[in-house]
């Protein structure tokens, strides 16, 4: 029977005990959940969606959070606002600080006031944006490092702006598949903190042919040990997961990642999201983390 390069890496070096660390989250019941317009790829108005079934598997995803220990808060959902499900796009929080978002598209700017201001009412220190930028969909907080995405909805410009809101290292990295338009669909934070006992810092995942050639470069220079994804699983949202370090939260149909997970020492949890895809997005876009003061 022939193994994988890294089934024989796992049994030469076995993989680290993951600690799972206590989360904090923001979520939006789908209750307006519907596809009527098209703003990415995965997005066909001509198709059905059901929002009963939305909500299951959402409930689903919440229950789980809540069932390992995470906390979960909720925002309201606002009626003709179909995209606050996604609360990941809502803003990005570090350290009781709350950047806000400017969406790039028409149908979305709705949900910046709504966010800002439940981030207001929940004592975080909010900072309105200056540039477009679409919060946690496409800034990623690894380690002290904030990866940054640009191509389809965040300008370059925000990185700036993102840096000087929370002074933190941002690198830039460049998307060109537009079925994988946010950061957060073709990487995978997997530590988000380094963690007692040892465990590495920094771990991803992540999707290569999301990215030119420069921003994989500096992907492979930066996270050797990275976990590589195929292009099925990535297809299926495979990356489009949340962490607590231990416990990967991650699509059941990207069955090659699961594998990769397990060989690393991590715990993946099967979450179908699958009518939620239709928006295009999966279970890091219903996911927020509420950073608080360290």
């Amino acid at each position: 029977m022939s193994t994988s390069p890294e089934s024989t890496a796992a049994a030469a070096h076995p993989a680290p005990e993951r600690i799972a660390q206590h989360r904090r989250y923001l979520m939006c019941r789908p209750e307006h959940f519907t596809v009527s317009y098209t703003i990415n790829p995965w997005m066909e108005p001509q198709n059905p969606t059901d929002t009963a079934t939305a909500l299951a598997q959402w409930q689903t995803l919440y229950d789980t959070y809540v069932a390992l220990g995470h906390d979960v808060e909720l925002i309201d959902p606002v009626p003709g606002l179909p995209d606050m499900v996604y609360t990941a796009n809502g803003g990005f929080v570090i350290d009781g600080t709350a950047l806000g978002v400017r969406f790039r598209v028409e149908e979305r700017r709705g949900e910046e006031r709504p966010f800002m201001d439940w981030f207001a009412r929940h004592g975080l220190e909010v900072v309105e944006p200056v540039e477009i930028q679409e919060g946690e969909g496409d800034f990623l907080l690894v380690g002290d490092v904030i990866l940054a995405g640009t191509g389809f909805r965040s300008v370059g410009d925000s990185h700036r702006e993102v840096a000087e809101v929370f002074g933190r290292e941002v690198v830039s990295l460049r998307l060109i598949d537009p079925r994988f338009y946010h950061l957060d669909t073709a990487i995978s934070v997997l530590d988000p903190v380094e963690g007692p006992g040892g465990v590495e810092k920094a771990n991803i995942a992540y999707l290569p042919t999301a990215f030119d050639d420069e921003s994989r470069r500096i992907l492979a220079e930066r996270y050797p040990d990275a976990i590589l994804v195929s292009d099925a699983d990535g297809a299926v949202f495979g990356l489009n997961s949340a962490s607590d370090g231990r416990n990967v939260f991650v699509s059941p149909r990207a069955t090659g990642f699961q594998a990769q997970l397990r060989e690393r020492g991590y715990n993946p949890v099967l979450v179908d999201l699958s009518e939620l895809l239709l928006g295009g997005g999966g279970i890091k876009c219903c996911t927020l983390e509420l950073r608080g003061k360290s």
